[in-house]
């Protein structure tokens, strides 16, 4: 195949995005940009009583957050080949469902849906599975309201080798008279996307494996149209956290849309949905989205599903924070702070988040793990302390006034501060972890921080002697 690769992602607003759709279409990206070809997105609305009002432009909005750019959408028609919503293409759909009319491929059918209700139970009864053909039609009926089937001979074999399921092979008696244009006049997603796919010179079909068994149907019409077949590459699904069944919103699955909400990186969020049934053969696994453009193979795709996991999406995505240019991440971290630091200067932001920015594991943590840089601290109960440090209340208080007297003489350099209190628990015979804790709790009302010294320090002399002292 010499002609320039095209893909497409081709999504039906009836929800919004899955992260498992945004997974598949990221591989027709990846694949299309990886051989500098095209990349089209596509709405597929022909079901027009499932649409879902929003939901077009909630998936445009999650493609274009993880950062991908498409060459023709419904935002950019084709001056090719048009309009890239599928209801604003039947006229391509008359056309051609005609030519298979005039040539005997396809058929007018009346049957009703109690009739097919009827010899689905027959079929059932019989436990045979259903497959229709035209010998169960009703041929004759009131015009308009039949719908359309394209007749496959019960002789015919189709073959095709896919680029991750590898050989395939079906026979036309297990295929059936499928229905091309439905009684409203829409097109069947079978019919519509062979269409479009042969006008708009898609190379490369990269879709769920869900649609293996509709392939045949599909590679059929090319073959009674004469037309070119692309390739195909069917990807196994995304499973939840047990490894046996789809992901799904009970096992923490979410949509697309929520992740931009959750101070996620849409490059993290991408280099995971990548890896996710598919690797790229070696050991790296935080790549950018450049690397991943350059690396992607569909031969690489794996077979079976692959397992969906939270835990490593936070920590992939707390990988790219850190590996963030610092002015990135000070400029990215700016709707996450805690409303407390609304009076703070760029200066002071900064220096707090090069503390912090090594425990996040998305921008939404940043609030918790800095708001005592912002704010006092509610003082922690005497009980508490003595529970974490093992000081009794009258030897906190006693170590309070020596801490004080310290930190006043004290010129606050990290230094300085490491010296002046190390030295002191080694004078008074302390235990430096219980010690520092100590203060720690009184200066920031919290078990975690980052290094004590970095923390004093940022605070400032006259804030952390103030919150000493109350």
């Amino acid at each position: 195949m010499n002609q320039r690769i095209r893909t497409r992602f081709a999504p039906s607003p009836t929800g919004m995005l899955h992260i498992g759709s945004l997974r598949t279409a990221l591989f027709s990206y990846l694949w299309a940009r990886k051989n500098n070809g095209e990349f089209i997105v596509r709405l597929e609305d022909t079901d027009q009583a499932r649409i879902v009002e929003g939901a077009a432009e909630q998936i445009l909005s999650s493609m274009g957050w993880l950062g991908m750019d498409w060459d023709y959408g419904p935002d950019k028609p084709s001056p090719e080949f048009g309009s890239c919503i599928q209801s604003e293409r039947n006229d391509d759909y008359t056309r051609y469902i005609q030519a298979l009319l005039d040539s005997g491929v396809a058929y007018y059918d009346w049957t009703s849906p109690e009739q097919l209700e009827s010899l689905r139970a027959q079929a059932q009864a019989n436990k045979q599975p259903f497959v229709f053909r035209k010998n169960m039609a009703t041929l004759e009926g009131e015009t308009g309201k039949a719908v359309i089937r394209i007749a496959i001979p019960d002789q015919t074999v189709i073959t095709w080798t896919d680029h991750v399921k590898g050989l395939q092979s079906w026979r036309g008696k297990d295929i059936g008279d499928f229905v091309a244009i439905k009684s409203d006049g829409f097109p069947t997603y079978q019919f519509a996307n062979v269409v479009d796919d042969h006008l708009m010179e898609i190379t490369h079909v990269i879709r769920a494996d869900e649609w293996l068994s509709s392939t045949p149907k599909h590679l059929f019409l090319y073959d009674a149209f004469g037309w070119q077949r692309p390739e195909f590459a069917h990807v196994p699904p995304i499973l939840g956290p047990d490894g046996k069944k789809k992901l799904s919103k009970r096992d923490g699955a979410k949509d697309a849309a929520v992740y931009a909400t959750e101070g996620y990186l849409p490059e993290a969020v991408m280099n995971y949905l990548a890896l996710l049934g598919w690797n790229p053969g070696t050991d790296q696994e935080i790549f950018s989205p450049d690397q991943l453009v350059s690396v992607f193979e569909l031969s690489r795709i794996q077979k079976s599903g692959a397992k969906f996991d939270p835990v490593r999406l936070d920590w992939m995505n707390g990988m790219h924070i850190r590996n963030m240019d610092p002015s990135k991440r000070l400029e990215l971290a700016e709707s996450w702070w805690p409303k407390e630091a609304v009076q703070s200067d760029k200066a002071y932001k900064q220096r707090v988040l090069d503390l912090v920015y090594e425990r996040l594991k998305k921008f939404a943590d940043l609030a918790e793990y800095s708001r005592f840089f912002f704010a006092r601290a509610m003082a922690v109960d005497v009980q508490e302390i003595e529970q974490e440090t093992k000081f009794t209340p009258e030897e906190q208080a006693n170590l309070l006034v020596a801490t004080i007297d310290l930190l006043q003489a004290s010129d606050f350099t990290e230094t300085d501060l490491e010296h002046r209190l190390y030295g002191y628990a080694k004078e008074n015979d302390l235990k430096v972890g219980k010690y520092f804790m100590l203060i720690r709790l009184m200066i920031t009302g919290s078990r975690f921080s980052p290094g004590l010294f970095e923390t004093l320090n940022t605070l400032g002399k006259a804030e952390v002697l103030e919150r000493l002292k109350t």
